[in-house]
């Protein structure tokens, strides 16, 4: 069980690191008004920061019901 421990700490810290991109990167784009070629490849790390906000939250969740004891 100590294995599982690390692991979600592990992905708690990442997860934690994600959210808080993305909340940094909200201000920044708007501060550039969203136009040129920066705007764009701005989209993409924010997407890309959405869906590993989504991937790390789904397995934590999961290695949580996983490893529960029963």
């Amino acid at each position: 069980m100590v294995i599982k421990s690390i692991i979600q700490i592990i992905i708690a810290v990442l997860l934690i690191a994600a959210i808080l991109l993305q909340m940094q990167g909200s201000g920044i784009s708007r501060t550039f008004g969203g136009g040129g070629e920066f705007y764009r490849s701005k989209q993409s790390i924010e997407k890309l920061l959405v869906w590993v906000t989504i991937i790390l939250s789904v397995s934590f969740g999961l290695i949580t019901l996983l490893f529960s004891p029963r």
